[in-house]
């Protein structure tokens, strides 16, 4: 195996936004070369893992290999070194096609305003473009991966064009909440999501297997190995298991190379015009802040000490409840319609905004039902056909929300590098700090009173609101873009202001969280920074 790696483009991570760009950019004729910390994953594998892990949570399907350590939901403070005054809970995972292995495949649209929050309501910032300069970006994402939605439905979002495929239809447990709350405040409206609807991209449809969290077993969900597949078949080339663990400058400040080191121990080094960054909100800032070096005293990239800063999330509020009649959920994909029309208004000069997601996995999240409902049963006493009956009952009728809550920049929630503990490849593990200032938790209470009235609305009963802010599974900022050097790490087209040769991609580069689930997101900005990588090749 060479221990040198030499391209045109050198991209760093294959989730959905290093995967996406790299395939783009390969299809242009340019040389591309991946280099991935983990595995390529079999589905068949993955889907025997989950079945038979004994804890099941969003990362069990998956490999945690010590050369490519990531965090567990249930085990949040071995990775993440935690220092208070809240837990980071937000989790991903490292393999070939990254986190969109176990996302649950909402894809929506930011709100105009959302670009424009200090502009409109005076807090946080403005993104240095608006809502149109995106919505082409937004489109073309939503053809790459192949969206199921409802194009007369813009969910506060002008659309330009249609969605590929109709929506994936409203599931029964929907349907009564959209009855219930008709001539209502709350709009109950269908999700559009990156899973088939129709036989769509030599891909089968959705057939509700209801596991869209962690693995989707028929890829009707769309996940990154996708254009992990159309880059390798333009002739991009990707090096699995394989850890950039420095950038090195050159005398011009350019990056000059990136060093590796493998699973088998062996090192090498990476060198190529460009160098794109797209290893997720925790791990790119570590990686840079690892690159600390003579000319980026305090890591590549970092002339504004704003690398690792803005660590946001969307804090969600859960809710859970029993409907007056079955409502027949743990069918289909766990969400396929939500409340969108309350994620915009004046009232965001005071508190956060939230979007309300309807769940069809009835009280799993909360309670892992429905094992913990036969047990809660059994020990009331419960037998034989009496508790066939009763787990019938309230499992059939078993209800919940999750409000997703717009969480503040804060420049002291960061990811900064712990200066003891080190993972197998010899680098720093992360170490957080983070909180939720006053504006966010004002949302996150705005959002548990709308649950308890959608909840008075549809008859339930047995309301519960979990006292834990729990995590969306969305790492976003910590790689602020923005139009002053001396306030972000990149600019509109997501290269940095330091290092003309280096671009960063993701969630990371979000100046605000907004509401809308990310990924989506991520995407339109990987598609708008083709051409300026592309560029910068040839310059």
């Amino acid at each position: 195996m060479a221990s040198d790696i030499d391209a045109d483009i050198l991209i760093i991570g294959t989730g959905i936004a290093g995967a996406l760009a790299g395939a783009k950019l390969a299809q242009k004729g340019l040389t591309v070369a991946f280099l991935e910390s983990g595995k390529r994953i079999d589905r068949y594998d993955a889907v025997e893992t989950f079945w038979k892990a004994k804890i099941k949570v969003p990362e069990s399907a998956y490999p945690n290999d010590p050369t490519a350590p990531h965090p567990v939901t249930h085990r949040i403070g071995d990775y993440y070194q935690q220092m208070g005054p809240e837990d980071f809970k937000s989790t991903y995972i490292k393999v070939v096609g990254g986190t969109t292995w176990h996302w649950l495949g909402t894809t929506l649209r930011n709100v105009p305003a959302d670009f424009k929050l200090k502009s409109l309501y005076g807090h946080a910032v403005d993104w240095p473009f608006d809502y149109d300069a995106l919505e082409p970006f937004y489109l073309a994402a939503e053809q790459e991966i192949g969206v199921a939605g409802d194009s007369a439905e813009d969910l506060g979002s002008p659309r330009s064009g249609d969605f590929p495929m109709p929506a994936i239809p409203m599931t029964y447990l929907d349907r009564q909440f959209h009855k219930a709350l008709e001539g209502s405040q709350y709009q109950v409206r269908s999700t559009p999501q990156g899973r088939n609807s129709t036989f769509h991209a030599d891909r089968p449809e959705c057939c509700g297997n209801a596991s869209c969290i962690p693995i989707c077993p028929i890829q009707a969900k769309y996940d990154a190995t996708v254009h992990v597949a159309q880059a390798e078949k333009a002739g991009a080339v990707v090096h699995d298991q394989t850890t950039a663990t420095r950038l090195t400058l050159g005398d011009d400040g350019t990056i000059a190379s990136v060093e590796f080191r493998r699973a088998d121990g062996s090192t090498g080094s990476a060198s190529a015009k460009v160098v794109v960054l797209a290893a997720h909100a925790i791990e790119s800032p570590r990686l840079l802040l690892a690159s600390a070096q003579e000319g980026a005293p305090n890591g590549i990239a970092n002339s504004s000490d704003q690398v690792g800063r803005n660590l946001m999330d969307h804090p969600t509020k859960l809710s859970w409840a029993l409907a007056p009649e079955p409502v027949w959920p743990y069918r289909g994909p766990l969400s396929t319609a939500a409340i969108e029309n309350v994620r915009d208004g004046d009232f965001r000069k005071d508190r956060a905004a939230f979007r309300i997601e309807i769940g069809n996995d009835g009280h799993a999240w909360p309670t892992g039902a429905p094992q913990s409902t036969a047990a809660d049963l059994a020990q009331q006493g419960l037998r034989g056909e009496e508790l066939e009956a009763a787990l019938k009952d309230a499992t059939s009728r078993q209800v919940r929300l999750a409000s997703l809550v717009e969480q503040s920049p804060d420049a002291e929630n960061r990811v900064t590098l712990d200066p003891d503990k080190r993972d197998a490849n010899g680098m720093a593990l992360p170490r957080i700090h983070y909180d939720f200032d006053d504006y966010t938790r004002a949302g996150l209470q705005a959002a548990q009173q709308a649950h308890d009235e959608v909840f008075a609305a549809l008859g339930a009963t047995g309301i519960n609101h979990s006292p834990d802010i729990q995590g969306a599974g969305h790492i976003i900022g910590t790689l602020r873009m923005g139009t002053d050097a001396a306030s972000a790490v990149v600019d509109a087209d997501l290269r940095s202001f330091d290092h003309r040769n280096l671009f960063v991609l993701g969630s990371g580069t979000f100046p605000t969280s907004a509401t809308a689930n990310p990924s989506l997101t991520i995407a339109a900005l990987s598609l708008r920074a083709v051409e300026a990588i592309a560029a910068s090749v040839q310059a």
